[in-house]
């Protein structure tokens, strides 16, 4: 496994619409999984998006309370109308964050690189990961859902920021 270099705001990839995944079998992918764990654990992080690496291909993982893993081709729907506001950062946008309102629960559906299917109904924290990095694989950052007055306390941050400076 190798820890690999995550992708700053600003790289044109953040903004790229992600590649279904045709053959969730390839080996490669494989790979990229073991290889994203280790650069999100690496990172300190709760999920990672393939596109956050550099590789436009639909795959996230996660580890959120305990709960590990990884989708291929992640589709979500929310389930009921409860909603949650909590801080949200971003491996992709460091010492950066804000308030996102997300749904408290979803359905998630993809596929493993084992081929084995994933259906769950999730909620909390795991569910604000799926939906954050779906978002990522649709090419959408997290303050993009945030309100204007907070997305530009943001930007401003993003602006003041060593790392976007350098």
């Amino acid at each position: 496994m190798t820890a690999l270099d995550i992708r700053l705001f600003g790289d044109p990839v953040l903004r790229t619409v992600a590649d279904e995944v045709t053959d969730p079998s390839d080996p490669t992918l494989r790979t990229l999984v073991s290889d994203m764990l280790e650069t999100m654990d690496a990172a300190g992080g709760v999920g990672l998006a393939a596109n956050q690496v550099g590789v436009t291909r639909r795959v996230f993982v996660y580890d959120c309370d305990g709960d590990r893993g990884h989708i291929v081709n992640p589709v979500w729907t929310a389930v009921g109308g409860e909603t949650q506001t909590g801080r949200e950062g971003c491996l992709s946008v460091p010492e950066v964050g804000g308030d996102v309102t997300r749904a408290q629960s979803v359905h998630v559906t993809g596929v493993t690189v084992d081929g084995e299917p994933v259906d769950r109904e999730v909620s909390g924290l795991l569910a604000r990961c799926v939906q954050h990095e779906t978002d990522h694989l649709d090419g959408v950052m997290f303050f993009q859902r945030m309100a204007a007055d907070d997305r530009r306390t943001v930007m401003s941050g993003i602006r003041e920021s060593e790392w976007f400076n350098r």
